[in-house]
């Protein structure tokens, strides 16, 4: 797959995930990459999007474009949450469908939160349908795997080739730093630095703290992608993460502990923990050889000294 002729197109490109990506399929060597983000073309509109198609004629599409947020985003916004990110993908499966001449893969990133709010751990992609998401980002969850479904009915239909790629959280340099929306960890970072720099004796956080979560550091999750482009091909959703849990106050203690805030950490029980816990069976990503390299401890550091030089911590 890896040749000169093959385009590769990124939707959300300059997003968080997508400039990560960008970087990872260069560095191993591919070339004809294209990327586009919401100011090249709306992918909630079906003209705009065909017409893009049309004339760009990619053979592999990475579809990494999303309207995401944290628990208190999706708790918000849940009717555009539900509807941008279902009809952003199926006109973009659809336009290839149609206008791709030669089309060799097409990469639908999904989400963990597609799965029920109460799936065993670890979760395996067999589990993916059995029960009713966690209620806070269930409509950002349903219209993603809404989206795998469609993939798996075009590939009887149509052989499309299209794959769904489930990543955990995932976390790490580039993230959104606006608190309004963004996710835990460059959430957890920028309120411990900001009280340690006001000498603040105390921060509260969302939630019990009781809940699990697992988390991916990016780049992982791009070298990930790239291997599945290259090797995967097969209409069952395959998990990407770390198969490894921490509890939400342990990951806040740690947090502490490395920028050496010495305050007290309260929990605000009246906002929602969302899904109890998250981890992952990692094993079917294993069979195309991916298997995350960046520990914990590791990605936490690269992510808060990435996050002092932005804001000036």
């Amino acid at each position: 797959m890896k040749t000169s002729t093959n385009k590769i197109l990124i939707t959300g490109a300059t997003g968080f995930l997508g400039q990560h990506l960008e970087d990872e399929l260069r560095d191993s060597g591919y070339k004809n990459i294209e990327g586009i983000s919401s100011n090249i073309c709306d992918l909630r509109i079906q003209e705009d999007v065909n017409n893009y198609i049309f004339t760009s004629n990619p053979n592999i599409v990475i579809h990494c474009a999303a309207t995401v947020g944290g628990i208190g985003a999706n708790r918000n916004n849940p009717g555009q949450f539900c509807y941008e990110n279902l009809i952003m993908g199926a006109n973009l499966i659809e336009a290839c469908r149609k206008y791709c001449e030669d089309i060799k893969k097409f990469v639908l990133i999904g989400t963990v939160c597609s799965y029920g709010k109460y799936t065993p751990i670890p979760f395996k992609e067999d589990s993916l349908f059995d029960g009713y998401p966690e209620e806070t980002n269930a409509y950002y969850g349903i219209a993603k795997s809404a989206l795998m479904v469609l993939l798996q009915s075009y590939r009887k239909q149509y052989d499309f080739p299209g794959i769904t790629l489930l990543p955990v959280n995932m976390y790490g340099t580039g993230d959104s730093l606006n608190m309004a929306t963004n996710h835990v960890i460059p959430a957890m970072i920028i309120k411990l630095l900001t009280a340690k720099r006001n000498n603040v004796p105390e921060v509260t956080l969302w939630g019990t703290g009781n809940p699990t979560r697992e988390f991916l550091y990016v780049n992982d999750c791009a070298k990930a992608i790239c291997l599945a482009m290259e090797r995967y091909d097969d209409e069952k959703p395959v998990n990407i993460g770390t198969g490894k849990e921490i509890k939400m106050r342990d990951l806040a203690e740690l947090i502490a502990q490395k920028i050496e805030y010495e305050g007290k950490i309260t929990w605000d029980y009246v906002n929602p923990d969302g899904q109890p816990r998250r981890c992952l069976d990692v094993s079917r990503a294993k069979e195309f050889g991916f298997e995350a390299t960046t520990s914990l401890n590791e990605g936490l550091d690269k992510t808060i000294e990435w996050i002092r030089n932005e804001i000036k911590i």
